[in-house]
């Protein structure tokens, strides 16, 4: 008896365990559940997320397009017919634009500009400080006076341009580096159009230009009114011409 009445105690005992591994092993279950629920809803919601992100960016690559410039507003070099133009945003005190007027810009004008293949056009984005407005006023009456001598004066400008932090392109200055280049212009209206700020308004007008077109570095280059990516990069440059020229020919 006594033995079968400690069978009967120890038989709950062992049923308890149990029933408390079983409850452990339920909730451990039901964790591992919410865990792998869990992340999998992240890993939909980041997926979601993603592919949404790449419609977004693939609809709006596909409805950008080109640009379309009053070409008769800018400064041009080259021919106003010629299939590409090429338009530059550019500001006199930039360091990176006399870079690209020494470098890339006479390389365009070899290969394109003097075969009559594209016209290189200039939009004064003058923000980086007083010299940026300065230069560019004279550089726009000396275009209102002769347009072949502007292209001379543009490259001199950049050519002697001063340290970016230093105050340089002073009426003084600028009507000099006109007389040192013996250009055929009256450098008495040089100087009072620079004082006067007698082109501020076209100055102005090619200010809210780039705003417009959202350009927000200089030098920035558009071939067709299409952005070139890396306006250094002549490989490229030389691609999208290419692309814009066989595009006008299949018009």
């Amino acid at each position: 008896m006594s033995k079968s009445k400690k069978n009967n105690v120890a038989l709950p005992q062992m049923s308890k365990q149990e029933k408390r591994r079983a409850e452990q092993e339920q909730q451990k279950q039901k964790t591992r559940i919410l865990i792998v629920s869990t992340v999998a809803l992240v890993v939909i919601i980041f997926v979601g997320l993603f592919m949404l992100a790449s419609k977004d960016d693939s609809t709006t690559g596909s409805a950008a397009a080109p640009v379309d410039f009053n070409y008769s507003e800018m400064a041009r070099l080259g021919k106003e017919d010629a299939p590409v133009k090429i338009v530059e945003f550019g500001d006199y005190k930039c360091p990176a634009c006399a870079q690209f007027t020494g470098v890339i810009k006479p390389q365009i004008v070899q290969e394109y500009v003097n075969q009559d293949k594209a016209a290189f056009y200039f939009v004064n984005l003058a923000f980086i400080g007083t010299d940026s407005r300065t230069a560019s006023l004279a550089a726009l009456s000396v275009y209102h006076q002769n347009q072949e001598a502007f292209w001379k004066f543009f490259d001199a400008i950049y050519a002697n341009q001063g340290e970016e932090k230093v105050e340089w392109a002073t009426p003084d200055f600028l009507v000099s580096l006109a007389q040192q280049l013996e250009l055929p212009i009256d450098f008495d209206l040089l100087r009072k159009d620079i004082e006067d700020k007698t082109y501020e308004s076209e100055l102005e007008r090619d200010i809210q230009l780039g705003t417009d077109t959202g350009v927000t570095n200089t030098p920035s280059l558009y071939v067709n009114g299409v952005k070139v990516n890396e306006p250094f990069n002549m490989e490229e440059i030389d691609a999208q011409i290419q692309v814009a020229a066989e595009a006008v020919a299949a018009q």
